[in-house]
């Protein structure tokens, strides 16, 4: 059966060139700092986003909990968006490991939290209150579309934090497809951030991997709390060697997945039954609801997954797709043909 599988980025397998590098890599103990593949991977992240240096750790979840451990004590606390992944999806573990408690505001349908709001939530200095330490961005937004924040945007809330004395992590799992969707150079994302992670395994195709990029004095602290999380890896240039392909041959492609992932919402949009504002989508990430009285998410993903177009269940009307590498044009124009036909006979 032909699948075209719409849940996730994660989902990408290793290209032929990656899997040659990783056949091929140089290794050593990553530990002792000894993994020229490793070393090398974080010294091109580190330069790509604008950083003095860099951290290669599991994943985009450990990344996210570095940070946040790295910049906050316990009973410190950090404002983020009330749809952010650190929020939603990384099972409280700022709050479960680090003692660091969450004050959320809510999210623009953008993924932005307005400015006015984190200022009104920014804790004065009264022994009553834990300290404010930190604002989690997230971009781009995942459940908010997929959305990009532009350089703008990170500029505002760059000052804000400055001025009160703050410190800015990006959670940049899909910083690279915000760069591309703005026409903009990653780097002019991320210079407003005291720390930024990425994610090297979801559009940039890798296996596994994610980067930490800060200061070389935030980044040796990094990799203290890697340590004590069970992140040291030893010859993980396996891996590495990966990563440095999704960022020398993986990045501009991006373009491709947002075309796709747009022509994908274009076609929903022109089915009775469902519903999608195809305008909403700006990277690789749609959500779309089904509209049809008859027919729960449930039921459509169901039949979808019988004919082997695989998307995301996420509530009684809402489903989720996501465009990558493996799905073509052709793909697309497939999926939706058997979209119209279950919507057709429902």
């Amino acid at each position: 059966m032909r699948i075209i599988d719409f849940r996730s980025d994660t989902l990408t397998q290793p290209t032929p060139s990656m899997r040659q590098a990783m056949a091929h890599a140089e290794v050593g103990d990553d530990v002792f700092g000894e993994d020229p593949t490793v070393n090398r991977l974080e010294e091109m992240a580190a330069e790509c986003l604008g950083k003095e240096a860099a951290l290669f750790v599991a994943s985009g979840t450990m990344a996210n909990l570095v940070c946040l451990l790295t910049h906050c004590n316990r009973g410190d606390e950090m404002i983020l968006g009330d749809q952010a992944h650190i929020f939603f999806y990384e099972q409280g573990g700022a709050a479960a490991l680090g003692g660091i408690h969450p004050r959320t505001i809510p999210n623009q349908p953008d993924g932005a939290m307005a400015t006015d709001d984190i200022k009104a939530v920014i804790r004065p200095d009264n022994i009553h209150f834990p300290r404010t330490r930190l604002i989690a961005l997230e971009n781009t937004h995942n459940r908010c579309n997929g959305s990009p924040l532009t350089p703008d945007y990170m500029r505002s809330v760059g000052e804000l934090a400055r001025n009160s004395g703050l410190k800015v992590h990006v959670d940049g799992a899909r910083i690279f497809n915000a760069a591309i969707a703005l026409g903009v150079e990653v780097r002019e994302l991320a210079n407003q951030a005291d720390s930024i992670s990425f994610c090297l395994s979801k559009g940039l195709g890798a296996p596994a991997g994610s980067l930490v990029c800060g200061t070389r004095n935030f980044v040796a602290e990094a990799r203290r709390v890697r340590k004590v999380l069970g992140g040291g890896m030893r010859q993980a240039g396996i891996l590495a060697a990966a990563g440095i392909i999704s960022l020398t041959e993986m990045v501009d492609r991006l373009a491709d997945d947002h075309a796709n992932a747009r022509k994908l919402a274009e076609g929903l949009s022109e089915i009775d039954g469902l519903s999608i504002d195809p305008e909403c989508v700006k990277t690789n990430i749609l959500f779309f609801e089904v509209a049809h009285n008859d027919l729960t998410s449930q039921a459509l993903v169901e039949q979808l997954d019988a004919e082997g177009v695989r998307t995301l269940l996420l509530g009684p009307k809402q489903l989720r797709a996501v465009t990558h590498y493996h799905l073509t044009s052709d793909d697309i124009e497939y999926a939706l043909k058997i979209f119209r036909s279950i919507l057709r006979n429902s």
